[in-house]
């Protein structure tokens, strides 16, 4: 498959994230307390799915909210690690995932939109959801934007591969929704923050271009990355975007 093709249909990435669930779920950022709350509320005491789970960096903070969750993962080292914090998981993508009659007050997907067939997936939603329930698409990522972020982006140049970037494609995810028939809703929230520089190339190489490299193209981009950076760390924004929608 080639790197043109949708993301959901390049499955060497999509299904490359259980050989680095351990450090996936270490390093991946985790979603901001004030947003985990604007998304609970949307869940109004019904039930929560959570699609394309991975080890729950959602799904486990809304439990601990009171919320009502039912994970879907595909990825069988990612649904063991969630399954380890409590949370109920059913192994499937999205397009093959049986509702067997079950409603939900909201549906979310974080970090997880990207890998689906959007075609097959938006009629499930509809039936999956109660009247007024509502879709979260959501994504969170840290991008660098320090005095080292040029060298950065000169590094993955080199290599011929694009960076760790905050959300870029959400604009047409909009447009998608809205040609479909949803209403939309866009929120924002950023953070800064300084990170040593391993912690970031940890993070980094959770993410699936990463991962797919093989190990001498990994050693040599995170050799040249760290040179990048610097003995000094590295300033990160902290991007959270999710989109709000339910069927007009």
């Amino acid at each position: 498959m080639t790197a043109d093709a949708p993301l959901h249909a390049q499955r060497d990435r999509a299904d490359s994230f259980g050989s680095v669930a351990a450090a996936y779920d270490r390093y991946r950022p985790r979603y901001p307390d004030a947003v985990v709350d604007e998304i609970a509320a949307l869940a109004a005491g019904g039930p929560v799915l959570d699609v394309g789970a991975g080890t729950g960096l959602l799904a486990e903070p809304l439990l601990r909210r009171g919320v009502d969750v039912l994970a879907v993962e595909p990825d069988p080292e990612m649904a063991e690690i969630a399954r380890a914090k409590g949370i109920v998981v059913e192994e499937a993508t999205a397009e093959t995932w049986e509702p067997a009659g079950r409603r939900f007050s909201l549906v979310t997907f974080a970090n997880s939109w990207h890998w689906v067939d959007v075609d097959v997936v938006l009629p499930i939603l509809r039936d999956v959801l109660v009247d007024g329930g509502h879709l979260v698409l959501l994504w969170h990522a840290t991008a660098p934007t320090g005095p080292s972020k040029d060298r950065i982006d000169a590094a993955y140049a080199d290599s011929g591969m694009q960076g760790v970037v905050g959300p870029s494609a959400t604009p047409s995810i909009t447009d998608q929704l809205t040609s479909a028939g949803w209403e939309v809703t866009d929120h924002t929230f950023t953070g800064e923050s300084l990170q040593r520089a391993d912690d970031w190339l940890d993070t980094a190489f959770t993410y699936s271009n990463h991962i797919v490299l093989d190990a001498g193209a990994a050693q040599r981009l995170r050799s040249r990355l760290a040179d990048a950076i610097g003995p000094d760390g590295i300033t990160v924004t902290a991007f959270t975007y999710w989109i709000e929608a339910h069927p007009a």
